[in-house]
Parts: C-alpha cells; sequence; structure tokens
C-alpha cells in the first residue's frame, strides 16, 4: 500500500485553536474557567476522542474482514495525568500516565469473538499505538452490551 500524508492548519486566537482539516473545521479550546472560550474540548480530550474514533473504525474494518456481526460500539474513556508536568516539573511526563478504555459491543457473537475483535483493533489502531508506544499505561475492556 501506498504511505497517506495528514495535514491540518490552524489558526489561533488567545487560547481558542480553529483547526482546518480536510473540509471540516473544528476547535481545540479551553474552558473559560481556564481562559479559554469553551469552544471545543481541550487538546487531551481531543486526544481521547480520537482514539474512540480511531478504535471504531478499524473495529468496524476487523469486522467485515473477519465476518463479525457487530451492530454498533459504545466507548468511555479515560485518561489521567499528573498536571505538574505541563506546570513545568522536569521529573514528571506532560502526557497521560493512564489511559482506561470501556466499549460496548451490540452483538450476537460470543466474549471470544469479542476479545478477539479488540486485540486485533488494538494491534492495527494508529492512535492506541501512539500512546503505547509513548508508555502510557493502557487498560482495556471490551465487553457485550446488555
Amino acid at each position: 500500500m501506498a504511505k497517506v500524508q495528514m495535514k491540518v492548519s490552524g489558526v489561533t486566537e488567545g487560547l481558542t485553536s480553529t483547526i482546518h482539516a480536510g473540509t471540516h473545521t473544528f476547535y481545540v479550546d479551553e474552558p473559560a474557567g481556564q481562559g479559554g472560550n469553551d469552544k471545543g474540548p481541550n487538546p487531551l480530550q481531543t486526544v481521547l476522542g480520537a482514539l474512540i474514533g480511531c478504535e471504531n473504525i478499524i473495529a468496524n474494518m476487523v469486522a467485515k474482514e473477519i465476518g463479525f456481526e457487530m451492530q454498533g460500539l459504545s466507548f468511555t474513556v479515560k485518561g489521567e495525568l499528573d498536571t505538574s508536568g505541563l506546570m513545568g516539573d522536569p521529573n514528571v511526563r506532560t502526557y497521560f500516565q493512564t489511559v482506561d478504555i470501556s466499549v460496548e459491543v451490540k452483538t450476537s457473537e460470543s466474549e471470544d469473538r469479542i476479545k478477539k475483535l479488540q486485540e486485533i483493533t488494538d494491534k492495527r489502531c494508529p492512535v492506541y499505538n501512539t500512546l503505547k508506544t509513548a508508555n502510557v499505561e493502557i487498560t482495556t475492556n471490551w465487553k457485550k452490551s446488555m
């Protein structure tokens, strides 16, 4: 397969970034209480949202490849970091220490098949693997939705 290049551009005003990605525009900001305009999620929320989006796309692709019957996915992703790194402590990294991913899979498939879908998805998801390569402790819990 050919390599693909991605490009986004942005213009900032104060803490608000207006990001252009292809034909799409979105905002990255901070809440008003932290000096922003609250026009969009903060950068770290955006990373967690990108993880959900990427895992969803890869899971749907993998489901088709392995003949997995999937009706939908519901994600909850939590990230934790020590903000003293952001505030200048050189002994604390400035990104997530942990990320917890919980996924409810709407399907008639078995738990073993859900586990297989999750393992392949995690192995192939670029955002997941970016975090993993940065030594973020990631826990995943995929289960059948009730």
